[in-house]
């Protein structure tokens, strides 16, 4: 694969494949496919195809390293519900894509590959292509030449569908221009309002007819049925305070977690490197050995010189001609040898030996920037932190045993209540609304409201109604659903039926108001609202509801009107005095074409990716979707 590689990474082949081909690494980035997705708990499955959890994180967490680098402030927006489902969404995606490029025998050839990848700046130095930096960076991801290629071989298969679907967008010339004036007119607009609350006190509502409203409506004044209940909840948050975690735990979390507390800190280091790779033979690591031994010495002897010796003896052709300068770098940046040598030193010092897989290192730290969150500081922080997962684990252990005992215990709560330290709680009058807002679960109260636990008196199964916490209930009392009596009510109905005559009185005098003005006839008495030019994105403070009907006056014959009843409120009676065309200037014109053809390039994606989706069975765990994070990944 590399001799092809070699072979076709220049000439005008290899940009004209380039134009063609292009993959979206804008998302996850080439970081994402020198990771291997590993395996685990499925997060949703595609007709069979799973995408485990740990490729659903590694998705996250590549986001995550891209939001940290251009804007840490948007990181926080990741642990949303609507961010997690579109990474999932894309994952999905690609598995009905990947599909798809099977089932139709799509081919990228290995020239095309070959000529992709050398353009990769991931694998450039001095603007070319390095087979060394390309080995190097697969090495240091744990990836072999052949897994990485499959990978881009499939991104580039995935993409060719991607782009040619959204190629077959077509509009007609003619359609385009009119679809751009209609969307980008500009319309001057004034609105006058005739109140339904100004007609309240010309209306009268008799007796008789509140009743008669009553007696037509009363299965619309009914209280529902309702429950009073007994229920135990067994939750990891109670448990926090029964867990210990003792200092050398806390100390031991620190250490195997130093990354997460690095805080600000900052290391400004340089290194000699003797490379020799991980899987070369003995004599050959011996023999590099032996060389860094005689460089150590020699900045032992005079450390002055570090800069002067890493330009003489470094095989990192990235720092060595700077004197071995890596820059500045925090934790995760550097091998895990590196970084555990470089910050254990002290400003100014210079290591022994320090053995990568690239070879062995000298390392001297120039400069320490920021500050470290020490584990004195963290201490109390990790200890809760490590009783939160204990009390997480003890419930884990005690989920299972408690739904087990609530449902073999089914006439009463208290035996589970014993058996787990807990207290039989007891609700007011509750209707299913209000028990599933209460407990937040539908799942429970609809176990409340079936034959088995509403007559039978028995236990509802334990239900997850939040993140480690079950809670099992059983019903104490009931009440049926039944109208409210009509003295309850009856002046809310009066109330109702007030608004509804003045309404109606409303829209019958802005009635009479419309057609005078649309004969040309002065309409004295109308208070309106000073002119505003609106468009499709601008509403100028109009309501919703006048500017959908603004652009469905037609503007034939200005000035025009139109006439809306709004609710209960009364009726609005809309005035256009002037029409514009937004985009009269031929650069706006063309920036609205590009965007209009490119919306409808995504419909067509969209609309492609919908037939894919229900010609297949798709799964998606919402749950374990939503409470996964990629913190700590």
């Amino acid at each position: 694969m590399l001799e092809v590689i070699r072979t076709h990474s220049k000439g005008w082949v290899a940009k004209f494949i380039l134009v063609l081909i292009t993959v979206p690494f804008a998302l996850f980035g080439i970081d994402a496919y020198l990771k291997d997705a590993g395996t685990g708990a499925s997060v949703a499955k595609v007709d069979g195809a799973t995408i485990s959890v740990q490729e659903y994180r590694n998705a996250m967490q590549s986001l995550r390293d891209r939001l940290q680098k251009e804007n840490p402030k948007d990181v926080a927006a990741l642990d949303s519900p609507e961010v997690k489902q579109s990474v999932l969404d894309r994952l999905i995606n690609t598995r009905l894509l990947n599909a798809e490029v099977a089932h139709s025998n799509f081919k990228v050839t290995n020239e095309q590959l070959a000529l992709f990848i050398t353009s990769l700046p991931e694998f450039q130095q001095g603007g070319k292509f390095s087979q060394e930096v390309y080995d190097k960076l697969l090495s240091q991801n744990q990836m072999t030449p052949s897994q990485f290629e499959n990978k881009m071989r499939n991104e580039l298969l995935l993409q060719q569908l991607r782009d040619g679907v959204p190629g077959l967008a077509f509009t007609a010339p003619g359609v385009e221009n009119a679809v751009l004036n209609i969307a980008h007119q500009q319309r001057e607009v004034s609105v006058a309002e005739i109140k339904t609350s100004d007609f309240i006190s010309q209306v009268k509502v008799e007796p008789a007819e509140v009743r008669a409203y009553y007696d037509k409506h009363k299965d619309k004044f009914k209280v529902p049925e309702q429950v009073k209940l007994e229920f135990v909840m067994l939750s990891a948050n109670t448990l926090i305070t029964k867990m210990q975690a003792t200092e050398e735990e806390a100390k031991k979390f620190y250490d195997e977690n130093a990354a997460k507390f690095q805080g600000d800190e900052q290391r400004h280091a340089s290194h000699i490197l003797i490379g020799v790779s991980a899987t070369a033979s003995a004599d050959a690591k011996a023999e590099a050995k032996k060389k860094a031994e005689q460089v150590l010495a020699e900045v032992k002897k005079n450390p002055a010189k570090f800069a002067e010796l890493a330009k003489k003896y470094s095989q990192d052709p990235g720092s060595a001609e700077k004197g071995g300068d890596l820059g500045t770098f925090g934790r995760g940046a550097m091998v895990k040898p590196f970084e555990e040598a470089v910050f254990s030193m002290k400003t100014g010092g210079v290591s022994g030996l320090v053995q990568s897989d690239f070879g062995y290192h000298i390392i001297k730290l120039n400069e320490i920037a920021g500050q470290s969150q020490g584990f004195d500081t963290m201490k109390a922080q990790i200890r809760a932190e490590l009783m939160y997962q204990k009390a997480i684990a003890k419930f884990s252990e005690q989920a299972e045993a408690f739904s087990a005992l609530v449902y073999e215990q089914s006439t009463s709560l208290q035996p589970a209540a014993d058996a787990y330290g807990v207290t039989v709680q007891k609700s007011g009058w509750l209707s299913y609304a209000d028990g599933a807002k209460f407990f937040k679960s539908d799942k429970l109260m609809t176990l409340v409201f079936t034959n088995e636990v509403l007559k039978d008196k028995r236990n509802t199964e334990a239900v997850e109604v939040s993140n480690n916490t079950l809670v099992s209930a059983r019903v104490v009392e009931y009440k049926p659903s039944a109208p409210r009596s009509f003295d309850e009510i009856k002046g809310g109905i009066e109330d109702l039926l007030k608004i509804e005559k003045a309404s109606k009185l409303a829209i019958d005098k802005g009635a009479l108001f419309l057609a005078s003005l649309k004969e040309g006839k002065d309409a004295a008495g109308l208070d309106w609202i000073l002119p505003v030019t609106v468009d499709r994105k601008n509403a100028q403070g109009l309501s919703d509801l006048t500017m959908s009907n603004v652009f469905k006056i037609n503007a034939s014959k200005l000035p025009a009107y139109a006439g809306v009843s709004d609710s209960k409120k009364g009726y609005l009676i809309l005035k256009l005095s002037a029409v514009q065309n937004k985009l009269a200037d031929d650069e706006a014109k063309k920036a609205a074409l590009l965007d209009l053809r490119t919306a409808m390039a995504s419909e067509y994606a969209s609309a492609y990716i919908g037939s894919l989706k229900s010609n297949k069975k798709i799964f998606v765990n919402t749950g374990l979707m939503m409470s996964d994070s990629t913190q700590g990944q």
